[in-house]
């Protein structure tokens, strides 16, 4: 079995007015995400990691801002055709973590919703998909409430 591993990172300002999604949910907030798609930093990071574990580089490289396809688009759209890449290269995923970092709102609540959605996304059980969250202690962009950020790893196989 060929394994490897790939890292992802997203972030984006925060704005009032903006839906918040995450995770491909929305969650209940007078901000959100300012961004070309969505903005949903989860699943790009989790983009990120997958694309990086097969070498198929950035989620940037195939879904660019510049391209008005993918203007407000629904980031879970992106994550399938990553998924569809990686399942013709003959990879599977093994698992997904990852961590979302803001200071508001507590996103605890909704995260066995977000983990449902992701592994409906990428086709796998919800067992293989962990989501974690942190506030930074309102250190930084993140705790002073300016911008949100995600990380994921995310483990494949052939």
């Amino acid at each position: 079995m060929k394994n490897r591993i790939g890292f992802g990172y997203d972030v984006h300002q925060l704005a009032e007015g903006i839906p918040l999604r995450l995770g491909g949910i929305e969650i209940p907030h007078s901000r959100g995400a300012l961004g070309h798609s969505d903005a949903d930093v989860l699943v790009h990071a989790i983009c990120d990691a997958l694309l990086g574990a097969a070498a198929l580089g950035d989620i940037g490289q195939h879904f660019p801002d510049s391209n008005e396809e993918f203007k407000g688009i629904n980031s879970l759209l992106l994550l399938e055709k990553i998924i569809r890449m990686i399942n013709e290269m003959g990879y599977k995923i093994s698992n997904i973590d990852s961590t979302v970092c803001l200071q508001e709102p507590r996103i605890s609540p909704y995260i066995d919703d977000m983990r449902s959605a992701l592994s409906f996304a990428m086709g796998i059980d919800k067992g293989k998909v962990s989501v974690k969250a942190t506030t930074e202690e309102k250190l930084g962009f993140t705790g002073s409430g300016e911008g949100i950020s995600a990380y994921a790893v995310a483990l494949i196989w052939k």
